[in-house]
C-alpha cells in the first residue's frame, strides 16, 4: 500500500497545472483621466477654490474630510447597522471558510467504519446439515478507507485558486459595498442639507408673496391698485404654494432614504440635524493616474479577480480531458463477536490503483473546454469594461467639479448681488424712499437666490463626495483589509 502512494505523492508534486497561468493585465500607460488637463484649482466660488493634487493618498474614513462630528457619528452608525453591508461580511466570511474546504482536496481522505450484519446461513446448499450447528450469525465489521487523487495535471490546484480568486472578489464586493454606502449617507446628507435650505427659503418666499398679496388688496380697495395687479399677484403667490409640496415630499423621501441606510426605520431616525453650513469643502482634492486606479477601485480589483477565475477554469477543463489517477486502500478486521478482532486471522486489507480515460462523450469534454476559453475571453472583456467605466467616473467627477464651481461662483454673485439690493431697499425703505411692495420684491429676489445657491453649494459638496468615491474611497488604509492588496 505504501509503494502506490508514495508513487502517487510524487507524481502529484512533480506534476504542473496545465492550462494558462494567470497574469495580471498590464496597468493603463496614459497619464490623465480627462480629456484636457486639470487646472491647478476650480473657480473660487464661495470665496473657496478647490486644488488638485495627482498621487494624494485617501483616507480611509474619507468621510472626515468635511469635519463635521455629526455626518462621521451617521457613517459609523451606518456602517455598524445597515444589513446589505452586513450580508456583503457575511458572504466574505462563506467564501473565506469554502476555500479552506477546497484545500483539503491535496490531502487523502480516510474514513472509518463499523458494521453489523445479521444473517442465516442456508442449510442445505451452503454447508451440510451435520457440519451447521446454528445457521444463524452475526458479523461484526471494522475498517479503515484510504482514497487518494494525486494531482498530476494540476486541477486539483486549479480549483483552490479558483477558491481563493473567488474569495478575493468577494472581499472586493463587499469593498464596494462599504465604499457605496458610505458615499450615500454623505450624499444622503447634503441633499437632505439643501432641501431644509431650499424650503425654509421658499416659506420665507410664501410670506413675502402673501404680504404682497395683502398689500395691493388694501390698494385695490382705495383704487390705487388695478384688479389686474391683484390676480397676478395672488397668482404669483399660488405658484410659490404650489412648489412647497415637492420639496417637503423629497425631503420627506430622503430622511427615508437616510433611515434605510443607517439600517433603521423612518420613525426610529433621530439625531439634530446638518446643515450644509456646518460642512467643510476639502481644499486639497486627490487625482489618481489610471495606473493608481486600478489598484484602487473595488470593482476592477474584483473584475480582475473574475479574470483569474476564468483562467483558471480552462486549466481545469483541460485537466479533464486527461486520464485521471486514483489510489485506494482498506485496512480492517471482521469477526463474529467484537472481541474477536484482534484474533489472527480475522485481519483483511486491499490496496489498488486505477487509471480512467474518458473514450467517448460526443464531444462534452471538448465543448466545455471551449466554453470555457469563450469564458476566458469574456472576463477579459469585462475586466477592460471596468477600466474604462473607472476612468470615466473619475473623469465625470472632475468635470463636475470644475463646472459646478463655475456654477456656484454665479450663483454667489447673484446672491451677494441680491443682498445688498435687498439691504439697500431697507435703508431706502426706513427714509421713505419706496414703498413696502418694492422692498418686498427686493427681498423676493434674495430668497429666490438664496433658493438656487443652497443647489448649488449642494451639488460641490456632492460632487467632491463623488470623486472620493470615483477614486475608490481609501479603503487600502484600512488595517484590517491590509491583506487584500
Amino acid at each position: 500500500m505504501k509503494r502506490p502512494l508514495s508513487l502517487a505523492l510524487c507524481l502529484s508534486v512533480a506534476a504542473c497545472a496545465v492550462g494558462p497561468d494567470f497574469e495580471r493585465p498590464a496597468a493603463p500607460t496614459t497619464q490623465s483621466v480627462t480629456a484636457t488637463p486639470l487646472p491647478q484649482q476650480t473657480s473660487a466660488a464661495d470665496g473657496k477654490a478647490q486644488s488638485f493634487t495627482v498621487g494624494q493618498d485617501i483616507p480611509a474614513q474619507w468621510w472626515g474630510v468635511f469635519h463635521s462630528a455629526k455626518l462621521d457619528a451617521l457613517v459609523a452608525k451606518a456602517i455598524a447597522n445597515n444589513p446589505s453591508l452586513a450580508s456583503a461580511r457575511a458572504a466574505l466570511r462563506q467564501a473565506h471558510e469554502l476555500t479552506e474546504a477546497q484545500r483539503t482536496a491535496f490531502f487523502p481522505l480516510l474514513t472509518g467504519g463499523l458494521s453489523q450484519v445479521r444473517g442465516k446461513n442456508a442449510q442445505n446448499s451452503i454447508a451440510p446439515p451435520t457440519q451447521l450447528v446454528d445457521p444463524y450469525y452475526s458479523l461484526y465489521t471494522a475498517q479503515l478507507t484510504l482514497s487518494y487523487s494525486p494531482d498530476i495535471w494540476g486541477g486539483t490546484r486549479r480549483a483552490v485558486e479558483i477558491s481563493e480568486a473567488g474569495e478575493n472578489a468577494t472581499r472586493f464586493q463587499a469593498e464596494a459595498a462599504y465604499l457605496s454606502l458610505s458615499s450615500n449617507v454623505v450624499v444622503t446628507v447634503i441633499a437632505e442639507a439643501s432641501l431644509r435650505a431650499q424650503l425654509d427659503a421658499t416659506h420665507r418666499l410664501i410670506a413675502i408673496a402673501h404680504e404682497l398679496t395683502t398689500k395691493l388688496e388694501s390698494q385695490r380697495t382705495i383704487g390705487t391698485a388695478s384688479e389686474l395687479d391683484l390676480l397676478a399677484q395672488r397668482a404669483i403667490e399660488a405658484q410659490l404654494v404650489a412648489t412647497l409640496a415637492p420639496l417637503e415630499k423629497q425631503q420627506a423621501q430622503t430622511r427615508d432614504a437616510l433611515a434605510a441606510l443607517l439600517g433603521v426605520t423612518p420613525s426610529e431616525l433621530s439625531g439634530d440635524d446638518i446643515t450644509l453650513e456646518e460642512l467643510t469643502l476639502p481644499q486639497q482634492l486627490p487625482v489618481s493616474l489610471p495606473s493608481r486606479l486600478v489598484e484602487q477601485r473595488p470593482d476592477v480589483r474584483q473584475a480582475e479577480e473574475n479574470l483569474h477565475i476564468a483562467t483558471a477554469q480552462v486549466g481545469i477543463a483541460i485537466a479533464d480531458m486527461l486520464p485521471q489517477f486514483d489510489i485506494t486502500g482498506s485496512l480492517g478486521t471482521a469477526a463474529y463477536r467484537p472481541s474477536d478482532w484482534f484474533t489472527p486471522g480475522n485481519g483483511f486489507w486491499s490496496v489498488g490503483t486505477s487509471l480512467t480515460q474518458t473514450l467517448f462523450d460526443a464531444g462534452a469534454l471538448l465543448h466545455k473546454r471551449r466554453a470555457a476559453d469563450a469564458a476566458l475571453d469574456q472576463a477579459g472583456d469585462d475586466y477592460r469594461t471596468a477600466v474604462l467605466a473607472a476612468i470615466q467616473n473619475v473623469a465625470d467627477s472632475l468635470e463636475a467639479i470644475k463646472s459646478d464651481s463655475d456654477g456656484l461662483k454665479a450663483n454667489a454673485d447673484a446672491d451677494a448681488a441680491a443682498k445688498k439690493s435687498w439691504d439697500l431697499a431697507k435703508r431706502q425703505r426706513d427714509i421713505g424712499m419706496i414703498n413696502l411692495v418694492t422692498l418686498l420684491n427686493a427681498e423676493q429676489t434674495y430668497q429666490q437666490a438664496e433658493i438656487a445657491l443652497a443647489g448649488a453649494r449642494a451639488a460641490r459638496l456632492s460632487d467632491t463626495a463623488g470623486l472620493f468615491q470615483a477614486l475608490g474611497g481609501g479603503w487600502w488604509n484600512r488595517a484590517e483589509e491590509s491583506e487584500a492588496k
